[in-house]
């Protein structure tokens, strides 16, 4: 599938760069490779950690009405 990518301006520690850098290098990626690759895990723990928190308060909220 074929997708529109749009181009993002960011700012970051030049080391931290250098440090992305070579990531990509060592993993035969682009510098955009990886730092999407990153941000999709990051989106994915994200909603984990929403559905988890969703699941206790749902818990509390049985256990209150029991």
């Amino acid at each position: 599938e074929e997708y529109k990518m749009a181009r993002v301006l960011i700012s970051m520690p030049e080391d931290f760069l250098n440090k992305i850098d070579g990531v990509a290098e060592t993993e035969n990626r682009t510098r955009s490779e990886l730092i999407r690759e990153a941000l999709r895990t990051y989106i994915h723990k994200q909603k984990v950690r929403e559905n988890t928190l969703a699941a206790k308060n749902a818990q509390i909220l049985e256990a209150l009405l029991d």
